[in-house]
């Protein structure tokens, strides 16, 4: 027998190690490339459309005008504004502050799920922050990806509860309770409803892939689902986008 450090254990076992895991190798090794992709289309996006104010932006640009999610248009067939509105941005500070949580969120999730999960737990967030704001109003234009990045604060909500961590007691807790009194403040421009929308849908989305892998069901088990959750959230904003209102072009909400 051989004293080790853990006791006596014989001399082929005491030359065995074990691999320890640290919280960077359970993060995952899959570089985020979805991520990256998002930020540099909204960069490019945000470059193309030539103004850079710095709390807001002229609403008179091609991309704008062709984006931008709008109830009515929405009502009208242009369903591409539903993904669309989500990568434009209203002036310097909107676009920074969004991608600034995007990256340090995505990159994470990301090296967790893999870039095919990541970029449907992404649509998914999206397309429920496009219906929450729908819900809250169809009148004003809305811009901004806001909705999936509150989504991605959704999903990693559920799973730090899933794993036994207090999210109230976290960074993302904090920046969570921070974005929506930051929403609620009076005058404050910016979709409540498209940052509930993805809070909720992002959420869902953590919750089906944790079932689906808890079942043990087929690789294409949590991916369908995440697709439903897309398809129900398309499905209700062209409900949402009928209902009538007062158009107000311009202002936007963000």
């Amino acid at each position: 027998m051989t004293p080790t450090p853990v006791g006596m254990r014989c001399p082929e076992c005491a030359k065995q190690r074990t691999k320890v895991h640290t919280s960077r190798s359970l993060a995952g090794t899959a570089e985020p490339l979805v991520t990256y992709a998002i930020i540099a289309i909204c960069a490019i996006a945000f470059l193309a459309g030539g103004q850079f104010g710095v709390s807001e932006s002229s609403t008179s640009t091609w991309l704008y005008r062709n984006g931008v999610l709008f109830g009515p248009l929405v009502h009208d067939g242009e369903l591409w504004r539903l993904v669309t509105g989500g990568f434009l941005h209203s002036g310097l500070l909107h676009i920074g502050f969004n991608m600034l949580l995007l990256y340090w969120l995505g990159t994470e999730i990301e090296r967790r799920l893999g870039s095919f999960r990541f970029g449907l737990v992404y649509l998914t967030a999206l397309l429920g922050g496009s219906l929450g704001a729908l819900v809250q109003t169809t009148a004003t234009p809305t811009v901004g990806a806001s909705g999936a990045v509150f989504g991605l604060m959704g999903y990693a909500l559920v799973e730090m509860r899933r794993q036994g961590v207090n999210p109230l007691q976290s960074q993302i807790g904090f920046l969570l309770i921070f974005n929506v009194v930051l929403s609620l403040r009076p005058g404050a421009n910016i979709s409540f409803g498209g940052h509930l929308g993805g809070l909720l849908f992002g959420a869902l989305a953590a919750v089906v892939l944790h079932e689906a892998a808890r079942r043990r069901g087929p690789a294409w088990l949590g991916p369908a689902l995440l697709v439903g959750l897309s398809a129900i959230a398309v499905v209700g904003a062209i409900l949402m986008a009928g209902q009538t209102g007062i158009t107000d072009s311009g202002n936007v909400t963000r």
